[in-house]
């Protein structure tokens, strides 16, 4: 799950994908920065974490959005999230969780930077990749059934960063993600599995509390300030 895939045409290809609903905001959102200051440091530099992923399915749409609504603005880390799209997308679904959030949502792209304060979401069709500094997509095989897969974001974001790895299974309707948080969990990282009681659809955050990958299982309206708390420890 290494290899990488330069979206066509790299700047006109930006133009004609994500920039268009940005632009469409007239809302002044930044575009995420090119790169992090010249050592790769920021905020998250003297947090326990370096970055959250995310993972959800059926009933994440409404999910995503109450948990991006409540976290703060200036929260330091970036948040990576898959969410299962059909293959041909909603072109709509970034803008609905910018409108939601109270951090820029983009979508990410191959070779983008890793920037604290941003969510990143998947797009459709693509896995999603994380290493140290940036992000990379994947038109490799579904896994499970899954293009994108949250094992595969999840995997990547614990090899790339270890225990400084903060993950979120929220609702959804397979086992995606179980296997991924049990490697995060593995590498000395942190899952937090909504509450299956709090959940739309239990099946996804039962198949990871299965696993013994929770390492907190809270319902839906605690997760924002535990990980808010959480991206504050310092290592």
């Amino acid at each position: 799950m290494n290899s990488c895939l330069m979206r066509k045409s790299s700047t006109a290809g930006l133009r004609k994908r994500v920039p268009v609903w940005l632009s469409a905001l007239n809302s002044g959102v930044p575009v995420a920065p090119a790169r992090a200051d010249a050592g790769g440091k920021d905020a998250r530099a003297h947090s326990s974490y370096s970055i959250v992923v995310i993972g959800a399915s059926l009933g994440g749409t409404r999910a995503l959005t109450c948990l991006l609504s409540a976290l703060p603005r200036q929260f330091p880390l970036p948040l990576a999230i898959v969410l299962h799209r059909a293959v041909d997308g909603d072109a709509t679904l970034g803008q609905l969780l910018h409108s939601h959030s109270n951090l820029p949502v983009l979508e990410a792209e191959d070779k983008m930077p890793l920037t604290g304060g941003y969510a990143y979401l998947a797009p459709a069709n693509y896995h999603l990749l994380v290493g140290t500094m940036e992000f990379c997509l994947s038109t490799e095989a579904p896994v499970g059934f899954a293009r994108p897969s949250i094992d595969v974001l999840f995997e990547s974001a614990s090899a790339a960063h270890g225990s400084k790895t903060l993950g979120v299974v929220l609702t959804g309707a397979s086992a995606d993600g179980a296997w991924g948080a049990a490697k995060i969990r593995e590498r000395g990282g942190t899952i937090l599995v909504q509450d299956p009681e709090t959940a739309e659809c239990p099946v996804m955050p039962r198949a990871a509390i299965a696993v013994d990958a929770a390492s907190s299982i809270l319902p839906l309206e605690a997760i924002p300030g535990l990980l808010a708390d959480l991206s504050q420890r310092k290592h």
